[in-house]
């Protein structure tokens, strides 16, 4: 292997580490759901302090959601909680997504299909309570999967304009074979009855999708995996050269793709299907 790559491996790894010890530190903060306003939904203990109802009277208790800005809602991976969005979410309010909702599944849920069950009341809940007919959804890992699911099988491509998926096993990973313990890791495993759902048909499906993967992703076997491929749906590959799994969703580069997919989340048409769109490297 060459050196540079040795060395580019070497940082990706360290910044892994890093990212692992501040998440630890964060995991508790993020283990109880969070409390939500009906005209607010963005205070709480993650909130960010510059959109914060105590340092800004714009966004107090008689504040509303901006007009024409689609709520997001994020969802995080296996065995994780709504801490690993502490700085995404951040940039998002500080660019003016004033709605943004973490949903928690429970970790004993032992079917995916559950958990997307459980993401459409919850995209309905919201739907109701703040009036827009759509939303966007990013989701890390598993999460992405759980949101294309309800998204391709649960007829979520009518609720969700665009779905962004941070380093999401499309293909199924073939990472830690002594996980399959567990049936949601079971579900990620190529072959896997879900995956098989995945990839049959879904004509008409409205939904846009963005999927960020990354070519140093340990945890995604092989890191292509994370691409997601389908004749049917409207895709916009992103491959993210120099970090690995957990920096995706806490990495500046990324956050910002993450915004401009949101952003430019316009109308879709059938012709939009793009496959690879670009690289972002943070090497």
């Amino acid at each position: 292997m060459e050196l540079s790559k040795v060395t580019t491996l070497m940082k990706a790894t360290a910044l892994e580490l890093a990212i692992l010890t501040g998440h630890l530190v964060l995991y508790p903060s993020g283990i109880v759901a969070e409390r939500l306003s009906p005209s607010s939904p963005t205070t709480g203990p993650d909130a960010d302090p510059a959109t914060d109802p105590a340092t800004d009277a714009a966004t107090g208790p008689d504040a509303t959601i901006t007009p024409g800005v689609r709520p997001v809602v994020l969802l995080h991976g296996f065995v994780d909680n709504r801490s690993v969005f502490v700085l995404l979410r951040r940039v998002l309010n500080r660019h003016g997504r004033d709605c943004v909702e973490s949903l928690n599944y429970s970790p004993l849920t032992c079917d995916l299909r559950s958990a997307a069950e459980l993401l459409g009341r919850r995209v309905e809940e919201i739907r109701a309570r703040t009036g827009h007919a759509e939303v966007d959804i990013v989701g890390h890992s598993l999460g992405g999967l759980i949101a294309r699911y309800y998204v391709q099988r649960l007829g979520g491509d009518t609720r969700v304009r665009t779905l962004v998926m941070l380093g999401t096993p499309h293909s199924g990973t073939k990472v830690a074979p002594l996980a399959d313990a567990h049936p949601l890791v079971r579900q990620m495993r190529p072959g896997s009855a879900v995956l098989r759902e995945l990839a049959g048909p879904a004509p008409g499906c409205r939904t846009r999708f963005v999927s960020f993967w990354s070519d140093l992703d340990q945890v995604m076997v092989p890191a292509e995996t994370a691409r997601l491929d389908h004749p049917d749906l409207l895709v916009h590959n992103i491959r993210v050269s120099g970090i690995g799994h957990l920096a995706l969703p806490v990495h500046p580069t990324v956050a910002a793709g993450v915004l401009g997919a949101l952003d430019a989340g316009g109308p879709v048409t059938r012709d939009a299907h793009e496959g690879e769109t670009g690289a972002a490297s943070v090497a």
